[in-house]
């Protein structure tokens, strides 16, 4: 992975692996499921991940001490950790960045009834833990055992690809020889969901339709994932099972609005362009774009206006998975990573789900209706979140 640029060129770091996968998802929990899940029609209704047992990773009372976005934080965490097999860092030389956009707000809202109803007395005790944003990150690295870097990232809807890219650059700078990257959200509470809804950021009909004309807003999600990113010699020596690699990362600020994109996608456009330089690739060097795709009307036009800036017309073959997992914030970035790790594993781009009437405004080559086959190569994952904040993650399968 390059570090960034100087007037002399580029400087590069060491070679980060991705070798271990975990997701919680409302199309599927582990990375089979969620494979499959994205293959099929999108789940009816609201998408909440059904079926997530927290006390597979925690005991009964433990349980109840940590927010949801906590639960699922650990919970995909793990996955990756197990998918990794024997990685057995120093300790001191690994870490953890994790996400979120919101944290604890399903404890903060049942406190605020309580408090209401029952007086303060009555607040739970373990309300500032549950609800602090970087309860996922420092629990994950609790149990883990890690001594490096814990660190959280809240950037909105960004978050979660800002955070993967924080922790591969641990590895890269040679700080840490392992770090675990991911993001969390469990914000589907009566609060939050009214909030978006009186903001008119969710689509009146429930359905998620990125970048597909009749699109009129996004499908409020929750979930979590997490990548094990492992320096690529440490990853050799102990045979582990490599996915691909991160090979650069870019972030940059629109400055603009604080939920609308900048005219034309000019930010995104450059945070692109940064992280292919940062991957030291052409815009013909890449194969596949997951795209951010929320199936709001201005961020999806802005976001296609700016990969055309950079690809041109039609561009490389475009999916946005959230017309199958819906928008889950600050985890989306990290859900999306997965699916372009599995992507490259599978020699599948999965089909963007909701795409039907072709808006004349997006002249993309979207993938829909099947799963399309590829020859993997270098995948460029977007998101852009609430704030102007701007992410781009650059995956591709190692190639000697």
């Amino acid at each position: 992975m390059l570090l960034g640029t100087t007037p002399d060129g580029p400087v590069r770091g060491r070679r980060v692996a991705v070798t271990g996968v975990g997701v919680v998802s409302c199309c599927g929990i582990g990375a089979g499921a969620f494979w499959e899940g994205l293959l099929a029609a999108a789940p009816e209704g609201e998408h909440r991940v059904v079926g997530f047992d927290p006390t597979a990773w925690f005991g009964p009372k433990d349980a109840r001490r940590v927010d949801r976005f906590t639960q699922f934080s650990v919970a995909a965490a793990d996955m990756a950790r197990r998918d990794a097999g024997d990685v057995s860092p120093d300790p001191d030389r690994a870490g953890v960045v994790f996400a979120t956009g919101v944290g604890g707000l399903e404890s903060l809202e049942e406190q605020c009834v309580v408090l209401q109803e029952k007086g303060p007395r009555r607040i739970s005790p373990f309300l500032i833990p549950m609800m602090m944003a970087n309860a996922g990150a420092a629990t994950v690295s609790m149990r883990a055992g890690w001594h490096g870097p814990c660190e959280t990232i809240t950037t909105a809807c960004a978050a979660g690809t800002h955070a993967l890219s924080a922790a591969a650059r641990l590895v890269a700078t040679g700080r840490c020889d392992v770090a675990i990257g991911g993001g969390s959200e469990a914000a589907m509470t009566p609060l939050g969901i009214a909030a978006f809804t009186n903001m008119t950021a969710l689509s009146s009909r429930g359905i998620s339709r990125p970048f597909d004309a009749r699109r009129d807003g996004f499908v409020v999600a929750e979930g979590a994932a997490a990548l094990v990113l492992e320096e690529l010699g440490h990853a050799r020596r102990r045979d582990a099972r490599i996915y691909g690699e991160v090979l650069g990362a870019a972030s940059t600020a629109d400055a603009h609005h604080i939920t609308a994109p900048a005219p034309g996608g000019a930010g995104a456009a450059t945070c692109m362009e940064l992280a292919l330089a940062d991957a030291e690739l052409a815009p013909a060097d890449v194969g596949h774009i997951n795209a951010h795709g929320t199936s709001t009307p201005l961020n999806d036009l802005a976001e296609a206006q700016a990969i055309v800036k950079v690809f041109g017309s039609p561009g490389p073959p475009v999916t946005s998975i959230k017309g199958v997992t819906g928008h889950a914030l600050g985890g989306a970035g990290a859900i999306e990573a997965v699916s372009v790790v599995l992507s490259i594993d599978k020699a599948l781009i999965p089909p963007t789900a909701g795409y039907e009437e072709p808006d004349p405004e997006i002249p993309l080559d979207v993938v829909h209706g099947a799963p399309r086959p590829w020859e993997p190569g270098p995948v460029l994952s977007n998101s852009f979140g609430f704030g102007g904040h701007n992410g781009c993650l650059v995956i591709a399968p190692v190639r000697d």
